[in-house]
Formats: structure tokens, sequence, C-alpha cells
């Protein structure tokens, strides 16, 4: 899907945008200051657009998904969590632009009716401290560092749900949401949040606000497009009927049995087929797939047909003739690892190693790159793994060669050809507080909580990560504060700055590190947190 056009209106938006920038660069009169109301107001007409188009794909989604679960489910729920990540730093934004009329002009400006600004209301247009005290802060510990990480963290969750199957979006998603630090007029390094928000009046930094909250509805709308565009991406369209053979294998071993699926690639739910192998009518399953089975009993190339006959609509039976070929050849021997398709480094990885035929007390192997136990290993169920070998790597990017060898009765050893694994570095946990690392966390739940852990989702192995530093970043009219704790354990001070949250408050869990069970220290992403 290409990234999406921007209308005539939009463009002119933006070009009136970098021009009053521009403009104000020059120190030019209040006129041209005001010029951004008409911006900003063009911008909150553009959200609202956004929102009405948004709310129609999610509608769609909902639709889809009710229609069709199994096909359409999971991407209704990608696309939930989509909205949820898109309306919270949406409000994180909006909650930003009151914030800063509220302290400027006083609680009983006309500018703000609930979360609804009005921004003809908006008096102290020129009024260039208070942004920056609230937004950039006495010591750069403002809030647009948080409003950075939010944005850091919406546009990578935004990518990960492209999947890698749209390269242009990606692209797109990573210019709007850009958060890079750069250089000042004066070609001196600085901080984005400086660069963006410094020393810029009122009316200028709800502009630059608005259009942030554009930029995150807009790739909001981009990633909703290709989710919806996924649900029929792997349907096949077919106009003709093909015979299909499917073995099970085409290489089978003496002594072992041959298996293939016989069946048309476009079937009548309403007829069974007729195959006939040899003369030999074939069974068939519920799924119209004729089985056919013969023993190996010698070895080399073997070829095999047949036809299969099914009646069109008129009636008449038509005949569609399939061929298939397999060789047989003699005992090999066959590792696969009972875990996963990659070994990892620093913890033991099981495989079971087997050779048709062999008595298992007959094989021996031996590793390039890394040890060989016969210790068992639990997955993080607590079940053994099947296998009779465990391999704990040495390197990571090389791979581990797995070499077998089978002692004959005569005592003489048959070693076959390696069989190689990728080795990568065990990965990254998720920093958790309360079991969650982003989203929204009751007041009194938050509070309760012991400290912070580290959660290993969705991976077979039971392994312990220990959460070894992190800090607590607290926010207020008076500033930011932040306390450190050096073990997985909040600390009293920590305690303390969590039950000062009030509902709508963000709590901030940042520089967290963790020990590794291979010994690595590893830094964690932050964990960011409405209280509700």
């Amino acid at each position: 899907m290409a990234h999406e056009r921007l209308s005539p209106r939009q463009k002119m938006i933006g070009m009136m945008y970098l021009i009053l920038t521009a403009m104000l660069a020059l120190n030019v009169s209040k006129d041209a200051v005001e010029a951004f109301k008409k911006v900003d107001k063009s911008l909150t007409t553009t959200l609202s657009n956004y929102a009405i188009k948004n709310n129609r794909i999610y509608d769609d989604f909902n639709k889809a998904a009710n229609e069709n679960p199994t096909k359409a489910g999971k991407y209704r729920d990608t696309a939930m969590e989509v909205k949820s990540r898109a309306e919270e730093i949406f409000n994180f934004i909006q909650d930003l632009k009151i914030e800063i009329i509220l302290t400027a002009e006083g609680p009983e400006t006309e500018a703000v009716v609930g979360n609804v600004i009005n921004i003809d209301e908006v008096k102290k247009i020129d009024e260039n401290n208070v942004p920056s005290q609230i937004l950039i802060g006495a010591n750069e510990n403002g809030k647009a560092s948080a409003l950075k990480a939010l944005m850091n963290d919406y546009r990578e969750f935004l990518i990960s749900t492209l999947d890698g199957k749209n390269p242009s979006a990606e692209d797109a998603l990573r210019t709007s949401l850009n958060t890079d630090d750069g250089r000042d007029p004066d070609g001196q390094p600085n901080k984005w949040e400086n660069l963006t928000f410094q020393t810029l009046p009122l009316v200028a930094v709800q502009t630059v606000l608005s259009k942030m909250q554009v930029d995150v509805r807009n790739a909001e709308t981009e990633v909703l497009n290709h989710l919806y565009s996924q649900i029929d991406a792997g349907e096949f369209r077919v106009n003709k009927i093909v015979p299909t053979v499917v073995p099970v294998a085409n290489y089978v071993t003496q002594g072992g049995d041959y298996e293939a699926r016989v069946f048309i690639s476009a079937i009548d739910s309403t007829q069974t087929p007729v195959i006939t192998v040899n003369g030999t009518t074939l069974p068939v399953d519920e799924a119209g797939r004729g089985i056919y089975r013969v023993r190996a009993s010698t070895t080399g190339p073997k070829s095999w047909g047949g036809v299969i006959s099914v009646k069109n609509p008129s009636g008449a039976t038509i005949d569609y003739p399939f061929s298939s070929s397999y060789n047989v050849g003699v005992p090999n021997v066959v590792v696969s690892p009972t875990a996963m398709n990659v070994m990892y480094k620093g913890i033991l990885n099981p495989i079971d190693v087997s050779v048709p035929g062999v008595d298992p007390s007959k094989i021996k192997i031996k590793v390039v790159n890394g040890t060989v136990t016969t210790q068992k290993v639990k997955n993080s169920r607590g079940e053994n793994f099947r296998g009779n070998w465990a391999v704990n790597p040495t390197t990571v990017g090389k791979n581990v060669q797995v070499v077998v060898s089978v002692t004959d009765e005569t005592g003489k050893a048959n070693t076959f050809a390696p069989i190689e694994f990728r080795v990568k570095a065990i990965p990254a946990p998720i920093a958790v507080f309360g079991g969650k690392s982003t989203g929204t966390i009751a007041r009194n739940t938050a509070a309760a909580q012991t400290g912070v852990y580290a959660s290993l989702p969705d991976f077979e192995f039971d392994l312990v990560y220990k959460i070894s530093s992190f800090t607590v970043l607290y926010t207020d009219s008076r500033g930011d504060f932040e306390e450190k704790s050096n073990t997985s354990s909040l600390t009293p001070a920590q305690k303390d700055l969590i039950t000062r949250l009030t509902r709508g408050k963000n709590l901030f869990i940042k520089d967290i590190k963790c020990l590794a069970p291979d010994g690595r220290t590893m830094d964690l992403s932050p964990i960011i947190l409405k209280i509700d």
C-alpha cells in the first residue's frame, strides 16, 4: 500500500505552517503570529476528518471480524491496539496544549472548555515563557522529553505491526513521527525538544502540537489501511480445476512407508471424487483427498499415477489424469531441534537425534561451536522438552555443527555429514509494572506494586531475568522528580512518588537494566502507564 496522499487543502496547511514558522524566526509583527490561529483551526478540522475516517475503518474491522472471526479476528484485535496507542498519545498532546493555556491565562480563561480548545479565545498568543517552562524545563527535563518517548514508542509499535510487509509505509512513519536530534541555525548540535519548542510563542507551540496530533492520526490511518488490506491478502482466486498430488515425503527409507495426499485444488463439497491408481479406488477423506500408501520394499526412484474423476454441473464425468514420483533410499540420520529452529547462546538447547532402524545406544554425536550434554531441559510450562541431548553454543553468529556417527554390529563407526544450526543471543525481555508495559493501570494497583519485573512472553525456554536497576519519573506543576532503585524492588522514595500520581497522569519508569541468564546486562525499554 502506498503512503496516503495529502489533499490540496492539507498541502496548503503544511505550506502555511512552514511560511509562518519562517516569519516567526524573523520576529515579524503580531499580525503574522495571529495567522497561526488560522493554521491551527485548519489542523483541528483535519483532525475531525481523521476521527470520522478512522472510526469508519474500525467499523469495517468489526464487521469483517463478526462475519469471519478466523480470517479477520486477529487483524481487528491489532487494529484495536493501534486505536488504543493512538488515543493515548493524542490525549497526552491535548493535555499539554490545555496545560500551557491554563498556565498562561489562568483557570478562568474562556479558551478551554472541558477538553476542547477554542484558539480564537486565547489572549496571550505571543506568550513565550510558559511553553518553554512546561515543555523544556529549567534543567531540560520538561514534558517534551516524555512526549518524545511516547512518539518513539508509538512509531516503533506501528512499524512492528507492518511486519516488514510495507517498506514505503515504514519510511513514511519514520519521517512523519521523527524525533531525531539535530542542529540549530548556528549549526550546533541540539535536542529535538529544544529545536521544536524552545522560545516559541504560545500560539506557535499550540500549532506545532496540533500538527503532531495530525501526524499521529495520519500514521494511525496508514497502519489501519495496511492491516485491513491483509484480511484478504492471502486469498487465492481460482478459475480451473487442477489435479494435485502432495506426498508426505518424496524420499523414504527402505522398510518405511510412502504416503501421499491426492486431491483436486477446487472441489464441489456436494460430491466426492473417485480416485483410482492401477485400477484400485483410493479411500477419500472428508476434504476430497485420496490417500495412497505403498510399502517401499526396494530402493531407487519410483513412479506412479492414476485418474481423478468428478462430475461437472451437467452431470458428465470428467477425468483428470495425474502422475508423481518419489525416491527410496537407505536409512539416513535425522536431527531435529525440538524447541526451535535456532540455538541460543548461554542456555541448553534440546535436540532429538535418531537414525531410523538404529538402536539409540549406537548413536553418538559431537558438536562444533558448542558443548553437548544429556541434561533434561524444561520449557516455560515446566515440562521436559523431547530430546536426548542438549547443546550450549559457544559463539553467536557462528553456526553450530552437529556431527552424528553410528556404530554398526562390527564396531565400525559411520559418520554422517554435519547438520548446522544458526546461533543467536537470547532475546531481551519486556519490563513490566503490575503486569503491564504500556496502557493504563488503576491507581490503587500501581500503589500496591512492590517492584519492576522482566517478562519474556511467547518464548519456550523457562528463563529468569533479574532487574538490577530502574528509575521512577514523576512530573507535576512543580517540576520533575526522579528516584532510582538499584534492585528490582521499589524504594520508599519511589513508592512515595507513585502515590502522588492522580488519575490521568502518566507513570514513567526508565533506565531499566536487567541481568540475562547468559550473564549480559541488558537495557530495557521504558514503561509508560497512564493512571486510571
